[in-house]
């Protein structure tokens, strides 16, 4: 009897990219470790507790990652790190010896976690700039482009596509920023032993050195910078802080794929994600177009929102120097938020090249809803003409809900009409002067200017000239 298919995370090949997938993996991490391990000995060279030959030793058999048979000594120790060291060393007949000399474990997989998060960083934030260039262009193809705009899921003013896509991209802006302090600021546990102390390296380097200045060579080789004061890991709060700003960036882009569900339904069907030629949208409703992608995005954002909590408990029950309930969930939460981060930033990457707006659906809704938004224009007229708001606002609501009335009815609207004809308005402006102020289309005030600038910071941000595409 064959065996069943072993549980394979989606994460490890339905979600994320191919590079992000790489960047967490287990050969990754081990390169990583060992990187370290020469890091450190090259700098115990210098102070002639290792000797060249171990060094070369090491250097020469770095990249030797051999994980099946640390996986099976590990079966045996319980302890991957350890099983790490043992093939290295088997590895390295000169300098085997001197693998790990005066470290504890997490002086190694607490800087090569911080390696992995900064390389994570900087991948993501490559993908960040292509979306936010993707929003850029379709705020300048967009900007003056009049459509309905809506509050409390209901009709109100008129506003422009480009401006509404504007809105997106200011917070995905502010999320870049989030995320590129959070680089800047990112380091390492540094080496400081089991407790944080640097007794260990005191005691090795005696005269020689400070741990402190053994610490800095040791860092500078893997160009990272360290926390002045750690215990036996890095500060926990660090995971939180940015697994929090990539929940901050899920929440941008979770809201741009629900109103792109929002607004593919057919009775509103302005907008719409692509749809391939032989795309299937239900098994069963061979007609169907179903927001696929965009749904996607925020079932991974939900879960991506969920992931701070647990990096929250683990900062705030580090017991004392150090507990090791951390460690399992860590393997987990680290690796997938930034696979999800990667996911959605590349899906939506795609949904705004490829988004489909179809305008005579946003001239249909402005046709049927726009003459409600021309109350307020009509309204400042009247005040200008000389006319009581307050008593003005009550005729302009009754008349408007009369309209609504008969729209809800499926009913051309007639508000136009009803407003030309009433006599009360009329004894304040002529009935052209009506019409005119009820015309939605250019009742987006400075929209197409606000949105066309902010497509300019972001070209300014990311490095990138203006390049303005007017419509």
């Amino acid at each position: 009897m064959s065996q069943p298919d072993p549980y394979l995370s989606p994460f490890a090949w339905r979600y994320g990219s191919p590079e992000m997938r790489e960047l967490w993996s287990e050969t990754t991490t081990r390169r990583l470790w060992r990187r370290i391990w020469v890091a450190l000995a090259r700098v115990q060279c210098r102070y002639g507790e290792v000797t060249p030959a171990q060094l070369a030793d090491l250097e020469a058999h770095r990249d030797d990652v051999d994980l099946a048979a640390s996986l099976a000594v590990e079966a045996e120790l319980r302890h991957d790190l350890m099983a790490e060291v043992r093939v290295y060393a088997a590895q390295c007949p000169v300098g085997g010896g001197i693998i790990h000399l005066g470290a504890t474990s997490m002086d190694v997989k607490d800087n090569a976690t911080a390696l992995q998060v900064r390389d994570a960083l900087d991948l993501l934030l490559r993908r960040l700039d292509t979306l936010l260039l993707a929003f850029a262009g379709q705020v300048e193809r967009w900007a003056a482009t009049p459509c309905l705009g809506f509050t409390h899921l209901q009709p109100a003013e008129p506003t422009t596509i480009g401006y509404r896509l504007a809105a997106y991209a200011q917070d995905l802006l502010a999320d870049r920023a989030d995320l590129t302090r959070l680089r800047a600021e990112w380091r390492g546990k540094g080496f400081k032993g089991a407790v944080g102390t640097s007794a260990s390296y005191a005691l090795l380097l005696g005269e020689r050195a400070t741990p402190a200045e053994f610490e800095a060579a040791v860092m500078a080789e893997l160009d990272l910078p360290v926390w002045a004061v750690a215990n036996q890991t890095y500060p926990r709060r660090q995971d939180w802080a940015v697994l929090t700003a990539l929940a901050g960036l899920g929440s941008t882009l979770y809201r741009f794929a629900l109103d792109l569900r929002v607004l593919q339904s057919p009775p509103i069907g302005e907008w719409s994600e692509p749809f391939g030629a032989r795309q299937v949208g239900s098994s069963a409703m061979p007609f169907k177009r179903n927001p696929i992608r965009a749904e996607n995005v925020d079932s991974l954002a939900r879960y991506l929102a969920r992931l701070p909590d647990v990096a929250w408990d683990n900062a705030a029950h580090s017991l004392l120097e150090r507990t090791l309930d951390d460690s399992a969930n860590r393997r987990v939460i680290l690796p997938e938020a930034f696979l999800v981060a990667d996911e959605i930033v590349r899906a939506v990457e795609r949904l705004v090249s490829g988004l489909q707006v179809n305008e005579v659906a946003v001239a249909r809704t402005l046709a049927t809803y726009g003459p409600f938004a021309g109350i307020e224009p009509l309204l400042l007229r009247l005040v200008q003409a000389g006319a009581d708001r307050q008593a003005m606002h009550e005729v302009l609501r009754e008349l408007a809900l009369r309209a609504w009335a008969e729209v809800e009815a499926g009913r051309p609207n007639p508000l136009v009409a009803l407003l030309v004809a009433d006599e009360r308005l009329r004894a304040y402006l002529p009935p052209e002067a009506i019409g005119a102020a009820l015309s939605a289309d250019g009742y987006v005030g400075d929209a197409p200017e606000r949105a066309r600038a902010l497509a300019a910071q972001i070209r300014e941000a990311v490095g990138v000239g203006s390049k303005s595409v007017s419509r």
